[in-house]
């Protein structure tokens, strides 16, 4: 039986991760079922993560850097009295110290993790040192330099309500964390965990926003399945029910300024050209990306075609969407996707 050829589908999902998987097997599920040709993750999650992981298809691919970059959040199971090598509980123990914080002390000591702070990423990481992820010289025991990277976490709160017991056990704590760009959520858990001096490590992570992606259009791998299945039992192919769950291919950049050209300035920037804005246009500071879209006539109309910068007074493409799917990739409509 011959292959079915790849569909040019273009738009992000979201996809609400199991447990148990990379995001890279993920993205590969999620391209097969879609029929996709190109496919993308947003920012990894573990394989004992759960939760929101956007998937790029097509055009949204080039635009996936940005979610890369946003802000996230994630409810947290931290388990304290134990350190382990992974600073999560598929990590080997490392210490187990009794436990004897009070409730005060674990929030002060959450404090001193809160705002811009320095981190230094896991040995565990995806981060790459001369080419290679720093996981791969953890496994063989090899140690390598890790610099302390900037991060922002801009809440971190208990989201127990029952704190009581024992002096000394091993205690889980369910936590919340909001954070900037590059955040390891099991670094944060070992650091306040050796701040309190009895060691801490994840037992449960789940990601619940990315940038201001709406938890309720997450899908999950049984949602998307059922789909495929009820269409095959009717004789017909799944594929306009599940574009319906894409989101548009700018809602990877709804972070950046935008600016709106007119058609002449909109195919000037589509052959690569650098063109002259005015004041009333320069809505960022210089060097920042801005999302491009050209007016089609009516005021309401216009099509977004990729992100550029402007420096002085002149506006150049960065990344652009394909002149030939220009007419196949939607724009973001506000109030249907972030109300």
């Amino acid at each position: 039986m011959p292959r079915r050829s790849k569909r040019d589908v273009s738009g992000i999902l979201l996809l609400n991760k199991p447990q148990g998987i990379t995001s890279n097997d993920a993205m590969i599920r999620i391209r097969g079922i879609f029929h996709a040709q190109k496919a993308g993750h947003t920012g990894a999650l573990d394989p004992l993560a759960t939760g929101m992981l956007p998937i790029c298809l097509g055009e949204a691919t080039k635009f996936a850097q940005f979610l890369l970059d946003s802000d996230k959040e994630y409810e947290v199971t931290a388990r304290f009295g134990q350190r382990t090598t992974t600073s999560d509980a598929e990590g080997e123990l490392v210490s187990s110290s009794p436990v004897s914080f009070t409730k005060a002390v674990l929030l002060e000591a959450m404090a001193k993790l809160t705002g811009t702070i320095e981190q230094v990423p896991s040995i565990y990481s995806a981060l790459k040192y001369q080419g290679r992820p720093y996981y791969e010289y953890a496994r063989k025991g090899i140690d390598i330099p890790r610099e302390a990277r900037t991060i922002t976490i801009y809440s971190f709160s208990i989201e127990d309500e029952d704190f009581d017991r024992a002096e000394g056990d091993i205690f889980d704590i369910r936590m919340k964390v909001s954070c900037s760009k590059g955040t390891y959520i099991r670094s944060l858990i070992d650091d306040l965990g050796e701040i309190l001096g009895c060691g801490a490590h994840v037992v449960r992570l789940n990601r619940t926003r990315v940038s201001t992606y709406p938890v309720e259009r997450m899908v999950s791998f049984e949602d998307l399945n059922a789909i495929v299945d009820r269409a095959h039992s009717e004789g017909l192919t799944a594929f306009s029910v599940l574009d319906s769950l894409l989101l548009p291919v700018d809602t990877a950049v709804s972070a950046l300024p935008e600016i709106v050209l007119d058609e002449v300035q909109g195919k000037d920037i589509m052959m690569g050209k650098r063109i002259k804005v005015t004041p009333v246009n320069m809505l960022t500071s210089d060097l920042q990306p801005i999302r491009i879209y050209v007016s089609l006539g009516d005021a309401a109309e216009r099509r977004f075609i990729g992100v550029g910068e402007i420096r002085y007074d002149h506006l150049a493409p960065k990344r652009l969407i394909s002149t030939a799917k220009l007419d196949d990739v939607a724009e973001l409509v506000p109030e249907e996707i972030f109300e």
